[in-house]
């Protein structure tokens, strides 16, 4: 099988050392299909962020080889879309704005993709606040914010870094339901990292355990879609969310 048949998004025996703290990221190979959402998780410290970065392009690897759709990725491209814990929202504009920031960086806002901003907007809750501030939005609607900006460019991929570790429970809970309807919607393929083996379970396709900068055999989620609250408490979602905790444990 040739490289590109790997996947929509496929790294391939990546190496990643820090100067100061030696190999983070040692020999991975993972692979993301289109539409597919794959959660990494693992303890503080065991490479996650760093394995986000590199298949976002922004860092490089020493060896091995990342790719997105066939092309080598050396840097960030406009196919992708980055949500981080902090939303980095720009106080002095609107929330449109807000959400139109990457398209207006590189020139004039036209009326259709201005449409696009009110329609994301829409689907996060947040036609109503469409023209205040963010601060005077609480943490979960700033949230919502960062992910229509993300989504504004219509990529192919998203990666977010613990994007509602913050929250509390019930906030994080509507807004998961309404990043999934809105990557279905999208058909947005997304790496994401939690601490939460819930939020993982929930959310994912597959998902993947990091452990001193290693990967294990992802764990795939046979659980129906879409999804919603009362899959919670079911016994299968129960028992994913238990071997989840017994790989882990292992480690």
């Amino acid at each position: 099988m040739s490289f590109n048949a790997l996947g929509f998004l496929a790294l391939e025996a990546v190496n990643f050392a820090y100067p100061e703290r030696g190999n983070v990221v040692k020999d991975i190979s993972l692979t993301l299909a289109p539409g597919e959402i794959h959660c990494l998780i693992g303890r503080s410290g065991c490479g996650k962020t760093t394995l986000l970065k590199l298949a976002a392009g922004l860092l490089k690897p020493q060896t091995g080889r990342i790719q997105l759709k066939g092309q080598d990725v050396d840097q960030p491209v406009p196919d992708m879309g980055f949500v981080f814990q902090t939303p980095t929202l720009l106080n002095w504009l609107s929330i449109l704005d807000n959400v139109l920031l990457p398209l207006s960086l590189h020139g004039k806002v036209t009326d259709a993709q201005r449409a696009y901003g009110e329609q994301l907007l829409s689907q996060m809750g947040l036609t109503p606040y469409r023209h205040e501030k963010p601060l005077q939005l609480s943490g979960g609607q700033q949230s919502r914010v960062a992910i229509a900006r993300a989504c504004i460019t219509r990529p192919s991929v998203l990666f977010m870094d613990e994007p509602f570790a913050s929250l509390d429970a019930m906030t994080r809970d509507a807004l998961q339901n309404d990043f999934l309807t809105m990557c279905h919607a999208q058909g947005t393929a997304v790496l994401f990292v939690t601490h939460d083996l819930n939020e993982a379970v929930y959310l994912a396709d597959r998902v993947s355990l990091l452990n001193e900068g290693h990967i294990h055999p992802p764990l795939d989620i046979h659980l129906p879609r879409p999804r919603d609250n009362n899959l919670r408490f079911t016994p299968p979602f129960n028992l994913l969310c238990q071997q989840l905790r017994q790989i882990l444990d292992a480690q």
